[in-house]
Formats: structure tokens, sequence, C-alpha cells
């Protein structure tokens, strides 16, 4: 038996699958494709899929993973294609390695987020987001398994940069806390800009890539 690490896109319309649903979409294509894939025992057997980090809905990944074992060698290549024939519009697998890292190892993510800032001047924006982002404080509203809390901002922005795009938008470009027990949702600062700036914000995040607590690339 052996452990393989499945890494895919799930963006554009895509975002809008919630990861209840990613999970019974895999497990779809997995049925579609009679990939020899190791089956958990018990009364309703189905595969072993085990996903890095849940994305929220509405977001973007251009980097995301999940674990299955194979019950014999594969071509990695051929595993792909036999996926992607069975996936929908936009999740796209696009490599096939072996696991490197555990998942309790991921403490950060990073994100890049788009923001129509319309019908403010991109510029007048830009300012706003940059004093923003450079507040001693930024008490949000942080919802968590026990209700809402207000959790404090500011600390962890920190590392980050913001430029415009030539379709005047604006994108920040920002690592975050995550984890299994817990992060750092990038909601937060939109949240933060209409509280504090009555900026009110269109975005769309894109989760590009996951790391240890020594910034090194999740793999």
């Amino acid at each position: 038996m052996k452990n393989v690490r499945i890494w895919f896109e799930k963006k554009d319309t895509a975002r809008y699958i919630s990861h209840l649903d990613l999970n019974r979409c895999m497990s779809r294509a997995f049925h579609k494709t009679r990939l020899p894939l190791w089956y958990t025992q018990g009364f309703n057997p189905h595969v072993f899929v085990s996903f890095a980090m849940p994305l929220s809905l509405g977001m973007n990944g251009v980097r995301e993973c999940m674990d299955v074992r194979l019950t014999e060698d594969m071509d990695p290549f051929l595993l792909m294609q036999k996926l992607n024939g069975a996936l929908p519009l936009d999740i796209h697998v696009y490599d096939v390695t072996e696991p490197v890292m555990a998942t309790h190892e991921i403490a950060f993510a990073h994100y890049e987020i788009d923001y129509d800032p319309s019908p403010v001047p991109v510029k007048q924006a830009e300012q706003t987001l940059r004093e923003l982002m450079g507040r001693d404080s930024l008490i949000v509203e942080k919802h968590t398994k026990k209700g809402p809390k207000e959790f404090e901002l500011a600390p962890y922005l920190s590392d980050w940069s913001l430029r415009r795009m030539e379709n005047g938008w604006l994108r920040l470009s920002i690592t975050l806390p995550t984890g299994l027990s817990g992060g750092v949702n990038p909601s937060l600062v939109k949240q933060a800009a209409e509280k504090y700036a009555g900026l009110k914000l269109f975005d769309r995040p894109t989760r590009t890539c996951l790391y240890n607590d020594q910034m090194i690339p999740y793999r």
C-alpha cells in the first residue's frame, strides 16, 4: 500500500463548492475512474481520503491537496489524466507526489485577495487600506465553535503587501496563521475595512500556499 498526495486547483465556479461537497465530488470521481484505492473497512466502506486544510466557501485554491492510499503502483500521469476526466469544471489535478509533511505541521497560509474598491477611487481605497493595515488595534468579530467573539486582528497583520492592478482593483498579498486548531481568516481584513474606514469591498480571495512554522511550503 502506498500513500500519495494529489495536488489540485479549485477556483472560479468551483470556489462555491463547500468542503463537504468537495469530499463527495472526489468520492464520485474515484468511483468513476476505478483507481486502485484503499477503502476503509466496516459496514460502509469508502475511499480513504484526507484533505490538508479545508477552504472557506467562496475562496479559490491553487495549491490544494489530498492524501489517498493506492493498493498498487500507478503512473502519476495516468492517475491525473483519469481523475481530470471525472472531475467537474474548475477542479483540476496537476501533480501527484509522495507526502513529505504531516497535516499537523501546517502553521501558515498565504493569500492573494483582489478587492474591487468601486465606487471609491482606487487611489483613495489604497491609501485607506494602507492606513488600516498599519493600525495598532483592530477589533473585529471572529466566529468560533462557541459563537462570535471579539478578536484583536492587528498583531497578525505583519507580512503583507498591497498593489494596484491594471483592471483598477487592489491586490493584497498576506500571510496569516492557520492550522488544525484554528487560524485567522482573511475575510477579517474586509470586515475591519468596513468597520474602521467605511470601506465596503467586493473581494475575490485565493489561497496560494500552505507553510509549516519555518515558512517552508507544505509538501
